[in-house]
C-alpha cells in the first residue's frame, strides 16, 4: 500500500504587536478602561444603576468566594448573570465611515446592545467575534454599550472557565471599502534554498452603496527594515459585496521560520482608492514548511523533529481567565528553557497573546476548537470523577454555531506561523460519554471507562459524519495545515470513520495501541495528543520514529476540574499557579533539554522502593532520618556531596526510570549532586542547603520599570533566613501594601489547598514562596510595594511607572 506524506507549504501572517486584537482593517481603538459591571439574580432582571466601575479585562468568577457548595469542576467558584455597561462618544468627523465593535473573548452566552438595540448574540465564550454597529451609533452623540453575560450555567466547562469579558474589547472605525475582518491571508506556492514564492490572498468588503475600483498594494520587509519584496494588484468590487486580490510575492534567499531561530517579516498591505489609502494593515510574517510521514513522523523545514509539547488551559490561578501578556511570556519563556517546543491550546481557542508570543518565542502550537459537540459530558460536581455528574455545557448550541464558530477560529488564527495543526476536537469520542459501540463490550482505554457497550447511548458512528463536516469547514478557510483530533476511545473510533476524516491522528493516553495501530493503519500518521508523565510515554515517542511527540497533561497547574474540596484546581503542571518550575517541570527537563542539568530532591526513605518526579528541593529534616535523595538529569552519571564530603557514589543514569537515588542519613548543611559526561567531565551541578529560622522576606521584580498603562509587574517574595536561604517549611501569612499609580491585581502562592480569601493583600506563602501581581494605572511615577508579617523583617521594592 501506497504510504501518505503530507508536505505541507506554509507563510503564515500575524497582526503587528501594537494591534494584538487581530484586528485586521481599519482603526482599531483599545477600549478597556472606564466600563461598568453588575451581577444580577435572574436572565429577566434588568440591570439598574448600581454599577461598578471596572477596567478589562475581566474576570468576575475569579473575584468570587470558593465554596464547597458550588462545582469542583470549575474550582468551587462561582458563576452568575452579567452585565457590562460602557458610555462613548463617536465623533462626528467619523460620519461617512463604518464602525465597528470588536471582542476577543466573552464568557458566555453573550448578547450587545448599542443605544438600547441588541446587536447579536454569541453562546461560544472563547471565539473572538465583531459586530458591525454603524446604523445603531450616534455620530457626534454619546452613545452606550451594554452587555448580557449569561454564565448562569456555572457548571457547563471540565475545567474553570471564568466569567464576563476577560479578554480585550475594541472600536473600529473604516472607509466603508475596506479589508475584510481576517481577511488578508498568506500562504508558500513553493520554496527551494534561493527563493520562495508566496500567494497573498486579500479580501475586500464594500459597503459604499457603490462598485469600487482599488489597488492592493504588498510590500515585504525583513527584520532590518529593508524591502525584500513588492506586488500590486487592481480589482473591481462590486458594490455590497466582497472580491479578492491575489498577488504571488518572490522572496530571494528567503529565512525560515524555525523553533530555534523564530524569523519574522514584516508584511505591509495597502488598499487605494484614487490615489488615497482607504485602509492599511501591518503583520508579522514567517516561512515554513510542515512534512508529515506515517513512518517518519514529522519534520519542520525538512527536519524531523520531535514534539515536547504541552496542554494548558487558560487560566493562571489568582488572576482567574483574563491574563495579562507579561504572564504569558514569563509562562513560556519557563517552558521554552526547559525544553519544551509545543503547545496545546486545550480545549479551545485561546487569547491573541498567547499566539504572538508562540510566534516570536519559537513554540508550535496545536490550535483547538472543541471539547464536546454535540452532546454534553460528564462534569463532576463534587471531586473529579466522584459522586453524580452534571450535564450542562455547550452542546445545546453546537448544531447552529459549530460550522461559524471554528471558522472563525481558523480566521483568526491562520496568520500564525506557530500553528502546526487545527484539532476539530477533544475526547468527544470517550466510550460511554456520551458515545458507545459494540466493540466496547471486553475493551478497555487508558482512562476510566464507564462500562461496556450501551445501546441506548448515541451511536459513534456518528462521530464520522461530524468530524468530516468540521474538517470541510476548516479546508475551506485554510488548505496549508494539517487537521487532527486529540481521541480517547481509539479503540471505538477505529470502528468508525472518525480517524479517516483527520490528516494526522491524536492519542490521548493510548501509547499501547501505538505498534498496533500503526501495523494495521499503515498510512496514519499517529501522535501523543494527550499524555501523562511517565518516563515510559515518553520512550514510546524518544524511541519510535513513526510517533513524531507529546503533549503532556498539563504544562500549568490550573484552576477546576479539582478534587474533593478543598482542592483549587488539578496540579499536574510542570509550572504551578506562580508560574514557578515544579520538581515534575525538572523531571521533564532532564528529558526535553539539550543543555546539561541536575536537580536534587529528597523525601524520606519509603516503605517500598519508589522513585518520585514530585520530590521538593528541600535539604530540612531530623537528625539521623534516612532520606532518599533523587536526582533529575541528562548528564551521564552522578554522585551526591554532603559539606563537600561524598555520600552517594557515582551512578550512571538510569534509563528505566530516569532517576537516579540514593539513601543518606541526613545531616545538616549543603546537599550537592554533581554531574558528569561520558568521558567523566563535570557538566553540571545543583545544590540544596539546610535553612536557619526564617528572619526576613525578600522581594525581586522581573521589570523595575513598567509601562504606566496597564504594564505588570511580577514580585516574587521568598521568605529566608539570615544567609538569605530560602525556608520552604514556612508559610506564614503576607501582607502586601502599595503606595503610588499602580494596583495590586492579586496575589499566588501556588497551593492547590489554600480554600482562603484570594481577592484581599493578604494571602499564605507556600513552600517559603508568594507571588504578588502589580499593575501600572496610568500615571508616571514611583509605586513602592511594601511586604511584611509578624515577626519577619519586611521588605520593599520600587518600581517606576512609565
Amino acid at each position: 500500500m501506497k504510504l501518505k506524506t503530507l508536505i505541507i507549504l506554509s507563510f503564515c501572517i500575524l497582526v503587528s504587536l501594537n494591534v494584538l486584537s487581530q484586528v485586521s482593517f481599519g482603526d482599531a481603538n483599545l477600549i478597556n478602561d472606564q466600563w461598568n459591571f453588575q451581577l444580577v439574580d435572574s436572565k429577566e432582571q434588568i440591570p439598574t444603576n448600581n454599577w461598578t466601575p471596572v477596567d478589562l479585562p475581566h474576570d468576575w468568577s475569579v473575584k468570587g468566594q470558593m465554596s464547597e457548595d458550588l462545582a469542583s469542576c470549575t474550582g468551587y467558584l462561582p458563576g452568575g448573570i452579567g452585565w457590562y455597561q460602557k458610555v462613548i462618544d463617536i465623533p462626528n468627523d467619523k460620519n461617512g465611515q463604518r464602525v465597528f465593535i470588536f471582542f476577543e473573548g466573552v464568557y458566555n452566552r453573550s448578547e450587545v446592545f448599542i443605544n438600547n438595540q441588541s446587536v447579536g448574540y454569541r453562546p461560544n465564550g472563547y471565539i473572538s467575534f465583531m459586530y458591525d454597529i454603524t446604523n445603531h451609533v450616534k455620530f457626534g452623540e454619546t452613545n452606550e454599550i451594554k452587555v448580557k453575560v449569561d454564565h448562569s450555567q456555572s457548571a457547563d466547562s471540565r475545567w474553570y472557565t471564568g466569567s464576563g469579558i476577560y479578554r480585550n474589547v475594541w472600536l473600529v472605525y473604516s472607509n466603508p471599502v475596506h479589508f475584510n475582518q481576517w481577511g488578508v491571508f498568506a500562504y508558500l506556492k513553493e520554496i527551494d534554498h534561493n527563493k520562495a514564492s508566496l500567494i497573498v490572498d486579500a479580501e475586500i468588503a464594500n459597503q459604499s452603496g457603490s462598485d469600487a475600483t482599488v489597488q492592493v498594494i504588498n510590500t515585504l520587509v525583513d527584520a532590518n527594515g529593508k524591502v525584500v519584496s513588492e506586488k500590486n494588484s487592481i480589482v473591481k468590487v462590486n458594490k455590497d459585496e466582497k472580491n479578492k486580490a491575489i498577488i504571488e510575492l518572490d522572496v530571494e534567499n528567503p529565512q525560515k521560520w524555525s523553533l530555534e531561530k523564530p524569523f519574522l517579516y514584516e508584511l505591509r498591505t495597502q488598499l487605494i482608492q484614487n490615489g488615497k489609502v482607504i485602509d492599511k494593515t501591518s503583520t508579522k510574517t514567517g516561512i515554513r514548511t510542515f512534512t508529515f510521514n506515517p513512518n517518519k513522523g514529522m519534520a519542520l523545514n525538512g527536519e524531523w523533529i520531535k514534539i515536547k509539547g504541552v496542554c494548558i488551559h487558560h487560566d493562571a490561578g489568582v488572576l482567574g481567565a483574563a491574563v495579562p501578556h507579561e504572564v504569558w511570556k514569563s509562562r513560556l519563556a519557563t517552558l521554552k528553557e526547559m525544553g519544551c517546543n509545543a503547545i496545546r491550546t486545550s480545549h479551545n481557542p485561546q487569547a491573541t497573546d498567547l499566539y504572538d508570543l508562540c510566534d516570536e518565542m519559537g513554540f508550535l502550537v496545536m490550535d483547538e476548537a472543541f471539547d464536546e459537540w454535540e452532546f454534553p459530558k460528564r462534569k463532576w460536581l463534587d471531586g473529579w470523577n466522584v459522586g453524580t455528574p452534571g450535564f450542562q455545557g455547550s452542546f445545546d448550541f453546537f448544531e447552529e454555531w459549530s460550522s461559524k464558530d471554528i471558522t472563525d477560529m481558523v480566521r483568526r488564527d491562520r496568520n500564525h506561523p506557530c500553528i502546526f495543526t487545527w484539532s476539530i476536537g477533544n475526547e468527544v469520542d470517550y466510550p460511554n460519554d456520551p458515545y458507545s459501540h459494540p466493540i466496547l463490550n471486553g475493551a478497555k482505554i487508558n482512562q476510566p471507562m464507564f462500562g461496556g457497550y450501551k445501546p441506548d447511548s448515541p451511536d459513534a458512528n456518528r462521530l464520522g459524519a461530524i468530524a468530516k463536516r468540521l474538517v470541510a469547514e476548516v479546508k475551506k478557510q485554510d488548505t496549508s495545515r494539517a487537521v487532527t483530533a486529540a481521541l480517547a476511545g481509539v479503540v471505538m473510533s477505529n470502528e468508525t470513520e472518525y480517524p479517516g476524516a483527520l490528516d494526522i491522528t491524536g492519542y490521548n493516553y493510548t501509547e499501547n495501541r501505538y505498534e498496533t495501530d500503526h501495523k494495521k493503519y499503515p498510512n496514519r500518521v499517529i501522535y501523543g495528543s494527550e499524555n501523562g508523565h511517565s518516563m515510559d510515554a515518553w520512550k514510546a515517542v524518544r524511541d519510535n520514529n513513526y510517533i513524531f511527540g507529546q503533549f503532556l497533561w498539563t504544562g500549568l497547574d490550573y484552576l477546576g476540574e479539582a478534587g474533593k474540596w478543598p482542592s483549587r484546581g488539578l496540579n499536574t503542571g510542570l509550572i504551578d499557579f506562580t508560574g514557578a518550575l515544579k520538581p515534575r517541570g525538572y523531571f521533564r527537563k532532564s528529558l526535553w533539554s539539550d543543555q546539561p542539568m541536575a536537580y536534587i530532591g529528597t523525601y524520606p526513605k519509603p516503605r517500598r522502593d519508589r522513585k518520585s518526579i514530585d520530590a521538593r528541593s528541600t535539604w530540612e529534616y531530623e537528625d539521623g532520618q534516612m532520606i532518599r535523595v533523587v536526582c533529575y538529569t541528562n548528564t551521564s552519571s552522578a554522585k551526591l556531596l554532603l559539606n563537600g564530603n561524598e555520600v552517594g557514589e557515582m551512578k550512571p543514569y538510569d534509563d528505566k526510570t530516569g532517576i537516579i537515588s540514593w539513601d543518606i542519613l541526613f545531616k545538616k548543611g549543603k546537599l550537592e549532586v554533581v554531574g558528569f559526561d561520558k568521558d567523566g567531565k563535570q557538566t553540571t551541578s545543583y545544590a540544596i542547603t539546610t535553612p536557619y529560622k526564617a528572619t526576613q522576606i525578600i522581594a525581586t521584580t522581573n521589570e523595575s520599570i513598567v509601562d504606566k498603562n496597564k504594564g505588570l509587574a511580577i514580585v516574587e517574595l521568598e521568605i529566608q533566613d539570615s544567609t538569605n536561604v530560602r525556608v520552604m517549611s514556612s508559610n506564614v501569612e503576607i501582607t502586601c501594601d502599595i503606595v503610588g499609580p499602580g494596583k495590586l491585581l492579586g496575589l499566588e502562592a501556588g497551593s492547590n489547598t489554600d480554600m482562603s480569601d484570594y481577592t484581599d493583600n493578604k494571602q499564605n506563602a507556600y513552600n517559603g514562596r508568594l507571588i504578588a501581581y502589580v499593575q501600572m494605572t496610568g500615571e508616571k511615577g514611583e509605586v513602592k510595594v511594601q511586604f511584611t508579617s509578624p515577626g519577619l523583617a519586611p521588605s520593599a521594592i520600587s518600581i517606576t511607572s512609565k
